[in-house]
C-alpha cells in the first residue's frame, strides 16, 4: 500500500508534460528516506534531463541508501541524454520500485537486470496498467512504429455533425470547444482530410494560453488544397499535405513553395493511409488527433488504425437523411465487423455528453 501511494504521486508528476516529452514516454520519479518524499522530478522535454535525474539532482547526498519509485523503468542506452542506471547506482539508491517494463527495445528490462546486477533491489509491477495508460502513446509508437490516433468529433442527438446544408458551428457547447482545444495541445499531429479544408478553412490550431500547435496533415490525394487555405499561409504550424502520385505535379510545386511539406502515399486513387501512418511515426509524430469528416473517420477505422475516440453529443435534434454523420464512407456490412471500443468513460461536459473509449 506504501508503494502504491509514492507510485500514484510519480504518475501525477509525469502527467505535467503532457503533450510536451514526444517522442519520449512521460515519466515521473519521487525518491523516498525514512517513509517521507526527499525529491522529485519529472521528464519535462526530450533531450532534457530525464525524471529520475531531476529527483536524483534534488536529492543529492540524501539519495544514499533511499528509495526510488518511477513511472517506467530507468534508461540504460545513450540516446539524447545518457543512461539514468549509472545515475541511480552512483548515487547510492538503495532499491528501485518501477511501475513498468520499458517496450523500449534498447531497454525492455536491461535497465532493471543492470540495477540487480549492481545489488540495488528492484520491483516492478506497482500500479501497473495506470502507468500504461498514461504512456498509451508511446507504447504504441515504440512497439508498433505507428502514431497513436484519437478521433474526435462532435454530433447532436441522432448523430449529425452538420446540417444539411452544411452548418456545423457549433454542435458542440463551448466547454466542449474548449476541451478539443487541449486535446489538440496534447497531440503531437491533427489530421483531416481536404474537403474539410475546402469547405471551412480551418486554422487547426490550438488556441489555449501556453498551448502548442500541432503538426497539420491533409489528406489530399489529388493536392487541392488552396495554397491561400490557412493550413498553408498562417505560419502558425508545420503542415503536411498527404498525396498520391496522381497528383499534379504543379499543384504540389505550388504547395511546396508556399512551405507546405508533401508525403506521396500511394498510386492512388485514394492515399495509402498505411503508408502515410508509417512515415508520420518514422517523423517522431507519435500522436494524432483525427478530427476528419466521415470518409475519412470511416477510412481510418476500416482500417484499424484508430485507438482512441472522444464523442461530444450536443442535447440538439437536426434530422435530415442527407445530413453529414461522423463516421460515413462504404459502411461496415454487418455487426460482427463493427469497431468495438472499450474501457468506456463518459461524463458530462457543459451541456454536452463527452464518450471516451479505447478500441
Amino acid at each position: 500500500m506504501t508503494d502504491e501511494i509514492f507510485m500514484r504521486e510519480a504518475l501525477k508528476l509525469a502527467k505535467n508534460a503532457e503533450g510536451r516529452t514526444a517522442p519520449n514516454p512521460l515519466v515521473g520519479a519521487v525518491i523516498v528516506k525514512d517513509g517521507r518524499i526527499i525529491s522529485a522530478g519529472w521528464h519535462r522535454q526530450a533531450g532534457t534531463p530525464h525524471a529520475e535525474v531531476h529527483a536524483l539532482k534534488m536529492a543529492d547526498e540524501l539519495a544514499r541508501g533511499a528509495t526510488l519509485y518511477v513511472t517506467l523503468e530507468p534508461c540504460s542506452h545513450y540516446g539524447r541524454t545518457p543512461p539514468c542506471v549509472d545515475k541511480i547506482i552512483f548515487a547510492g539508491i538503495e532499491r528501485v520500485v518501477a511501475a513498468t517494463v520499458d517496450p523500449n527495445p534498447k531497454v525492455a528490462g536491461r535497465g532493471i537486470k543492470i540495477l540487480r546486477d549492481a545489488g540495488i533491489k528492484v520491483d516492478v509491477g506497482i500500479l501497473e496498467d495506470e502507468a500504461k495508460k498514461l504512456n498509451e502513446v508511446f507504447f504504441k509508437w515504440v512497439t508498433k512504429n505507428l502514431p497513436f490516433v484519437t478521433m474526435k468529433f462532435a454530433m447532436t442527438l441522432d448523430g449529425k455533425i452538420a446540417t444539411v446544408t452544411g452548418e456545423s458551428q457549433w454542435i458542440s457547447c463551448e466547454e466542449s470547444r474548449k476541451f478539443v482545444h487541449h486535446l489538440r495541445d496534447i497531440n503531437a499531429g491533427i489530421m483531416v482530410g481536404v474537403n474539410t479544408v475546402l469547405m471551412d478553412d480551418p486554422r487547426l490550431t490550438t488556441r489555449i494560453d501556453g498551448g502548442k500547435n500541432p503538426v497539420r496533415i491533409v489528406v489530399d490525394s489529388l493536392a487541392r488544397t488552396p495554397i491561400d487555405a490557412k493550413v498553408i499561409c498562417d505560419d502558425q504550424a508545420e503542415t503536411i499535405i498527404a498525396v498520391t502520385t496522381s497528383a499534379p505535379a504543379g499543384k504540389l510545386s505550388a504547395l511546396r513553395n508556399s512551405g507546405a511539406e508533401i508525403i506521396i502515399a500511394g498510386d492512388g486513387p485514394k492515399v495509402d493511409l498505411e503508408i502515410l501512418m508509417r512515415e508520420l511515426a518514422a517523423r517522431e509524430i507519435t500522436s494524432v488527433l483525427l478530427e476528419g469528416g466521415g470518409t475519412l473517420n470511416f477510412a481510418m477505422l476500416e482500417a484499424g488504425f484508430v485507438d482512441k475516440v472522444y464523442t461530444f453529443i450536443a442535447p440538439k435534434i437536426l434530422g435530415g437523411k442527407n445530413a453529414p454523420t461522423a463516421v460515413a464512407g462504404a459502411g461496415f456490412q454487418n455487426l460482427a465487423n463493427a469497431v468495438q471500443f472499450k474501457n468506456i468513460l463518459v461524463e458530462k461536459i457543459g451541456t454536452d455528453i463527452l464518450i471516451i473509449g479505447n478500441a
